[in-house]
């Protein structure tokens, strides 16, 4: 499969060269920083990225690319691979809910699933989603911010997260708890999340592990069998009813929405905000808020919260000059193919190589990405809310994470003139 089309790899090199040392200044040497403390193999691993273009075989590991349209072509190809066999996730989920999970993921049942589900995050719907879970306390946070109070953005990024899988699930809570009890539901998704930490190069799970995530599993869904029949249409289990899905089928999409957009999201968020306010890129939005849009996808650019996709060779495939064998892996580089652009700028021009390659690509895009951008697009209210500036009081890289983010990020206002 040759790609035609290649990027100059010498800005590449610098730029990467730059962020891997850790001696870019503002946004980029905290996003460095960020991804050190969550993995400190992840920015040795960004780096050698740069070498990956089209395609470096790595010992362990297998083949790696951050070329990003030889990632789209392999994300596009299911008859040489697949995330079912040993190096994929639908691996690594299989051995949890078990061997049904091939049917969905890669099998027969995926394409209908996904033409079943495919209506059940649209923009209009997101919007709803969002508003639905977040508006009150969203408001509330907003209100707080815009009176001279402190704000930790990233507590309150897994705060909204926790409502928001209440929201889509149904999941039984403790209302009068306040916002502990969606902090505990955050913490449930992200222990679930959890299980995949040490399988960059083994997605074979040990026993405990699998024991660990079934009963979080349960945690998460078990309410979902005795209210799949009387669930509200404004529930994601109500509209997996009304679009045909079983309440196996339901239970399954329901974890993965769950392990998919918990951690992700979350991260997500309080980084766009750290980024605008380190690049100086806030005021220009507060002076241009017809940029929102550009900033959420130029956002989710530069953070890829899933800085990797893992997939197993199932048949051998000629791809831009080399052979990947079957029973090899292949793993895109998403963060680094994707910050080959260059620094956050939030009026950058669409990328077409890139597209949504933060989301993926081919048959298995991120089906919530929808609602990705909208709850990025309301958490910007903290910011252009009331036209100031934030400014950041404090912050703490999360450590030793599944996913790189923020452990606490506490902005305020500036002062009103």
């Amino acid at each position: 499969m040759p790609v035609r089309e290649e990027l100059s790899a010498a800005p590449v090199e610098r730029r990467l060269r730059l962020f891997a040392d850790g001696r870019g200044q503002g946004a980029a040497a905290h996003e460095h920083r960020l991804m050190r403390a969550a993995r400190p193999a992840l920015p040795v691993l960004n780096w050698l990225g740069q070498y990956a273009r089209p395609l470096m075989k790595l010992p362990r590991l297998g083949w790696i690319t951050s070329d990003p349209l030889v990632a789209r072509a392999l994300l596009n190809d299911p008859t040489h691979l697949s995330l079912l066999s040993e190096g994929g996730v639908g691996h690594l989920w299989a051995q949890v809910l078990g061997d049904w999970v091939n049917e969905l993921f890669d099998g027969p049942g995926h394409h209908d699933l996904r033409t079943r589900s495919k209506d059940l995050f649209t923009a209009r719907t997101s919007d709803a989603f969002v508003e639905s879970a977040w508006g009150s306390r969203l408001s509330e946070a907003r209100a707080h911010l815009e009176a001279g109070g402190e704000l930790d953005l990233a507590d309150l990024s897994r705060i909204l997260v926790g409502r928001m899988v209440v929201t889509l699930l149904g999941t039984p809570v403790d209302a009068s708890r306040g916002d502990d009890a969606y902090r505990e539901i955050f913490a449930t998704g992200e222990e679930l999340a959890s299980i995949a930490l040490g399988t960059t190069s083994d997605t074979v799970l040990p026993p405990d592990k699998i024991a660990a995530a079934r009963g979080i599993v349960e945690r998460l869904t078990g309410h979902i069998d005795g209210a799949f029949d009387t669930a509200g249409g404004d529930t994601v289990v109500g509209r997996c009813r009304g679009l045909g899905l079983s309440p196996l089928e339901t239970k399954g999409l329901c974890t993965l929405l769950m392990v998919a957009g918990t951690e992700t999201a979350a991260s997500a968020m309080a980084r766009m905000m750290a980024l605008l306010i380190d690049s100086g890129e806030q005021v220009r939005l507060l002076e241009r808020p017809e940029r929102r849009e550009d900033t959420v996808r130029e956002a989710l650019r530069v953070t890829s919260p899933a800085p990797l996709i893992g997939r197993s060779v199932v048949k051998d495939l000629e791809i831009a000059g080399r052979t990947l064998r079957a029973g090899e892996r292949v793993m895109v580089l998403t963060w680094t193919a994707n910050n080959v652009a260059g620094a956050f700028a939030i009026d950058r021009a669409y990328q077409p190589h890139n597209r949504q390659l933060w989301f993926g690509a081919g048959r298995h895009l991120c089906l919530g990405g929808p609602l990705a951008r909208a709850e990025l697009d309301h958490f910007l209210t903290l910011l252009t809310g009331d036209g100031r500036p934030l400014s950041i009081v404090r912050r703490r890289y999360g450590r030793k994470v599944l996913i790189p983010a923020y452990e606490s990020l506490v902005v305020r206002k500036h002062p009103a003139r």
